[in-house]
């Protein structure tokens, strides 16, 4: 009997990999999944040899993102291997090592254009959302020519694995939006890894105080050793009292959300000077109380964003130069089949003390 020949895209379709896979709030698993294909001649299909976890996957973990569904695979950072391009792919080849951008652009709509690329017509924050993302053995990337990077000979990829978003997204949401500029009195809400980010990348701009503010001690102290000239730690609910003594109750000129929960955001409007800048970055998923009646006569700008990652190429040099350190964030290291075990220590933080996990292919 005459066998049919067998195409090389259903030999393809055919190959498994493993994944951490979303099932709803507070449920996941390590599982088999499809390895991805190239479906646009713009895409690449990248083999994972970096990832992390970042804050907002917890997020989603809780419920908060619903635009993520049953099934998606999780992670929007990482570093990588090219595996395989698209025809119309003309910057990368199979083999390349790249930097995995948080954000995908197709460099040509309207959005895209005016730099603000986490509103793509087409792209935006898609991996681990709309599409699978990087907490896997390989990933689909569209318009892959504008959402990768190269990444140099001999540079450090666990450092470079947080540039995918959490320097990036300090940096823009925060330093950028709150426009921190010389002599500046900043505080930043939440010591977490993107807290810890822009109290890194603020330092660019040589504030005259960067003031830490969370509930764990072991943060505030990683605090210090990154720059941070006070710390407070906020249990006692009393914060906003404590940054107004500092500052001869005139408050701060930047105040920096970075947790994402309605009594952080209230903090920032209790502490904010007149004429200064509330920059929010952390990801809400409840209504936030507007103190407007405190606010409407105080020149106050508030501001909101998603990171764009038009920042990344300026930052890869100031690591790769090591101006910026963001390796020193990372505390736990896991290998990729231990992706369960990851989430377990970093949704612990305040027990484990972790900041960021680097987990590796190998």
């Amino acid at each position: 009997m005459r066998k049919h020949p067998r195409t090389k895209l259903a030999l393809t379709e055919r190959i498994v990999m493993k994944a951490l896979v979303y099932h709803g709030p507070g449920k996941r698993a390590w599982e088999d999944k499809t390895k991805p294909t190239i479906k646009e001649a713009s895409d690449a299909v990248v083999k994972i040899a970096r990832t992390t976890i970042c804050g907002t996957d917890l997020h989603i973990m809780k419920g908060d993102v619903p635009t993520v569904t049953d099934g998606r695979i999780l992670g929007h950072e990482g570093v990588g291997i090219v595996d395989e391009v698209g025809a119309a792919v003309s910057t990368f080849k199979k083999g390349d090592r790249v930097l995995i951008s948080c954000i995908t652009s197709c460099a040509k709509c309207d959005a895209c254009k005016k730099g603000m690329y986490s509103h793509c017509a087409t792209g935006g924050w898609i991996l681990g959302n709309t599409i699978d993302g990087t907490q896997a053995e390989y990933v689909r990337i569209p318009f892959a020519d504008t959402s990768l990077y190269h990444v140099p000979k001999g540079a450090d990829e666990d450092a470079l694995a947080m540039l995918s978003d959490i320097l990036p997204t300090g940096f823009e949401c925060g330093v950028l939006s709150g426009a921190v500029k010389p002599g500046d009195i900043v505080a930043i809400v939440g010591a977490g890894p993107v807290g810890l980010a822009a109290l890194l990348t603020a330092q660019l701009y040589s504030p005259a105080q960067v003031i830490m503010i969370d509930l764990d001690d072991n943060r505030l102290e990683v605090a210090k050793t990154l720059g941070a000239t006070q710390c407070i730690n906020s249990t006692d609910g009393k914060s906003a009292d404590r940054v107004l003594a500092l500052t001869d109750k005139k408050g701060v000129d930047v105040a920096i959300e970075a947790v994402g929960i309605p009594a952080t955001f209230g903090v920032c409007q209790d502490i904010v000077a007149a004429g200064g800048h509330i920059a929010n970055i952390g990801v809400h998923g409840k209504s936030v109380e507007l103190k407007l009646e405190k606010l409407w006569d105080r020149n106050i700008t508030i501001t909101t964003r998603l990171v764009d990652t038009v920042t990344t190429p300026m930052l890869l040099k100031s690591v790769i130069a090591r101006r910026l350190e963001p390796r020193k964030l990372i505390t736990h290291e896991f290998v990729l089949d231990d992706l369960m075990k990851a989430y377990d220590t970093f949704g612990d933080a305040a027990k484990t003390k972790a900041l960021k996990v680097i987990i590796r292919s190998a």
